[in-house]
């Protein structure tokens, strides 16, 4: 094995395409940018399989192996194996994600990296056959990583069509189920002002404080770093969640939502509690909010310019179908039946990311 360094085995080159130049190009060769594929457009640059690194602005150090015949656009990088090295291209993939190129940017304002400053960052090179080896093994991982997510996709995506098979849409109501405001189904109450807390009232280890970027995919996820101590808890007893309540982002992106499972947590000032009564099951709301559908009624309703945001009389008065209670239960069996099945693929998903990272340690390492 020999130890070289990335500017001994391949070199750099540039584009200078802008996005807007594409917009009335059209033909079969595809072109991508820092978020992957863009267009099909009449021209490519590069007619081997290469690796472009994004250097501009979002995503920077973002790795990608890319086919022949394709381009990219002038926020990204190529990055072209030298003749004079013996190396499998995807073998060199690998080896630069485990680098973490983004690690080299600078600028404030945009951010960017230049090969200049990585192109000295150490790389192993074995003989070509272990390269090989190596290569097909992660290849054959990221394929198996790529099956996992897409069957979370299709378990997501069961969950929304069989919603809509038993109800139909929750905004056009076809079936033409009895529509009702919100606050006849639930208490609602804001989060806490941000003059109720204080520097000195967090710590760690304490009563977690739900705001929208604790909820993630319709889970909550706390923050052990974002805590108040027992003392504040219980002085702001009026924000406190109990298990079913709903917990709702006000700002940002609208209808990100959650069913609180656990008690002992903080509604944040980005949130608003949701307190369903008996006629209303937590998921069965949680469904309708976050449903594309939804989300647009209430995006619409959100007041603000710079950042978008809901108060109590908007969502008391956001409008929800209201079905028997039999039925909203019938439907949260099968929501269960899904979840169980995705936290099984999402375990396995964990192993198989968590092999790929000690792989990638061992060899690049």
């Amino acid at each position: 094995m020999k130890k070289l360094t990335l500017g001994d085995v391949c070199k750099k080159a540039s584009s200078n395409i802008a996005q807007k130049d594409l917009l009335a190009r059209t033909g079969k060769y595809p072109i991508f940018g820092a978020s992957g594929f863009i267009k099909n457009v009449d021209f490519y640059h590069q007619n081997e399989e290469y690796i472009a690194v994004v250097k501009d602005g979002s995503g920077i150090g973002r790795t990608m192996l890319l086919p022949a015949y394709s381009s990219v656009i002038g926020t990204m990088q190529y990055l072209i194996p030298t003749k004079k090295i013996d190396i499998d291209i995807c073998y060199l993939y690998y080896a630069i994600v485990h680098m973490n190129l983004s690690k080299y940017y600078s600028g404030s304002a945009i951010p960017h990296i230049y090969f200049r400053d990585y192109k000295t960052e150490p790389i192993n090179i074995h003989n070509i056959e272990k390269q090989n080896k190596i290569s097909k093994e992660l290849s054959l991982i990221d394929k198996l990583i790529g099956l996992k997510k897409e069957q979370l996709l299709k378990l997501d995506n069961l969950i929304k069509s069989r919603f809509v098979e038993m109800f139909g849409d929750p905004v056009r109501n076809e079936k033409c189920w009895p529509i009702v405001t919100l606050n006849e189904v639930a208490e609602i109450r804001i989060g806490p002002f941000g003059s109720l807390l204080h520097k000195e009232d967090y710590i760690k280890g304490g009563h977690a404080l739900i705001n929208p970027s604790h909820i993630i995919d319709g889970k909550i996820y706390i923050d052990a770093n974002l805590t108040l101590s027992p003392e504040k808890y219980k002085e702001l007893k009026a924000y406190h969640l109990e298990i079913g309540d709903v917990v709702l982002g006000r700002r940002g992106e609208m209808g990100r939502c959650a069913v609180v499972c656990s008690s002992g947590l903080l509604c944040g000032t980005g949130s608003i509690i949701i307190r369903p009564n008996k006629n209303m099951a937590a998921y069965f709301l949680q469904t309708i909010l976050s449903s594309l559908t939804y989300k647009k009624i209430i995006a619409d309703k959100a007041v603000g310019v710079t950042m978008k945001n809901l108060n109590v009389p908007i969502v008391s008065s956001l409008p929800v179908p209201l079905l028997p209670l039999n039925l909203q239960k019938k439907f949260i069996a099968i929501l269960q039946q899904v979840d169980k099945s995705k936290l099984a693929v999402k375990q396995s998903l964990e192993k198989l990311e968590i092999l790929k990272k000690s792989l990638m340690q061992e060899y690049f390492g």
